[in-house]
């Protein structure tokens, strides 16, 4: 069986049980650099339209040679684009956001939309083109190496609210919604038609499964009301979704959230979402009992292994328990995926990273 063949088990897309607990993960640029060096392989970066996305799609030659199942693909820079110098360390992307790395993660530091006043603006600002020329390049060739032996997924994150808020600034966006100003609307229009064009792109290049998302929660409840996501977004999610199995009915929607976002997990069932990412540990609703008595059968899981404390302490035997538990909870019956619910930051050290993907490789049914 073969790591595509696993997941797919994994994901009831496959008669019977995979042989073992399938595993996915992401590296931050520090731990790829390392894990590179000591592979001698050169890492291979895809600078992503939003930068702090460029670690989830790079690397894909790294990450199967520790031991991923999953190789993760999606949409970079258009052809030629070079992100331009914005003054003080930070770049300009193609967006127009101000972009500022920080050792963790890449920051926008200016939105270009934070002084939006009218629909007429939104209709003025020159959104980039979803099929821009070169902006799948890297996920083709990847796909053409990697899409026979392994699960291949198509990286769609900041689907709608995220991005939105991006573009504005959190507070102005937040409050604009409040006060239910016309531009929200008009943003959020355009918002869905480029992540829906990002989607489709992938679907047609051959990936296995569409990972949407953006984080809704903080880590005690949802940022927004339940039900004002379910009025602004849900249909949005659910048209994109449409579209996605529209164009490939066998196509897998993982579901994206950072945070307390269980009061939605019913949501994204309706929506058609087949997998759920990334359980975050420690956050309410989120407890692999609770979750199993109620959605096994239902929606898969994606995610669930603690890198807030439980990998960065290092403690091995700590870390084999803690995954075994959830693999016998979550992934009793299948329906599991197992990965580090975020990139795997610089203070886990290489042989963590190595005891993680030993101890769920060595689980089976």
């Amino acid at each position: 069986m073969n790591s595509k063949e696993r997941v797919l088990r994994a994901f009831a897309r496959g008669a019977g049980l995979p042989d073992r607990m399938p595993i996915q993960f992401d590296l931050c640029r520090d731990l790829t650099e390392a894990f590179g060096k000591k592979l001698g392989i050169v890492p291979e970066y895809a600078l992503s339209y939003y930068e702090d996305l460029t670690y989830r799609i790079s690397a894909n030659d790294i990450r199967t040679r520790i031991g991923s199942d999953c190789v993760v693909v999606g949409g970079t820079v258009r052809k030629g684009f070079i992100p331009e110098d914005a003054g003080g360390g930070a770049t300009r992307n193609e967006f127009g956001m101000h972009m500022k790395p920080t050792r963790l993660y890449v920051e926008v530091v200016k939105c270009p939309l934070e002084a939006v006043e009218s629909s007429g603006e939104i209709e003025a600002y020159a959104f980039p083109d979803p099929n821009a020329p070169g902006r799948f390049d890297k996920a083709r060739r990847d796909i053409d190496r990697f899409g026979k032996d392994f699960f291949v997924i198509g990286d769609v994150e900041l689907s709608l609210f995220e991005l939105a808020w991006h573009l504005t600034g959190m507070e102005k966006y937040l409050v604009g919604m409040a006060l239910g100003e016309p531009w929200v609307d008009a943003l959020d229009e355009r918002v869905e038609a480029w992540s829906t064009g990002l989607a489709l792109a992938l679907v047609k290049e051959g990936v296995d499964a569409i990972w949407l998302g953006e984080d809704l929660g903080s880590q005690v409840s949802t940022l927004i009301s339940p039900d004002q996501w379910r009025e602004r977004y849900k249909p949005r999610h659910s048209r994109i979704i449409r579209a996605i199995k529209k164009a490939n009915p066998k196509a897998i929607v993982i579901m994206h959230s950072d945070g307390a976002v269980a009061p939605l997990i019913d949501d994204f069932i309706e929506m058609g979402v087949d997998v759920y990412n990334p359980v975050q540990p420690n956050v309410p609703g989120s407890d692999p009992g609770e979750l199993a008595r109620k959605y096994a059968g239902r929606i898969s899981f994606f995610g669930g292994i603690d890198q807030q404390v439980l990998l960065p302490d290092g403690d091995k035997k700590a870390i084999s328990e803690e995954i075994k538990r959830r693999a016998s909870v979550l992934g009793a019956r299948g329906g599991y995926l197992m990965a580090p619910a975020h990139i795997v930051q610089a203070d886990v050290t290489m042989a963590t990273v190595e005891h993680m993907v030993d101890t769920v490789r060595s689980i089976g049914y």
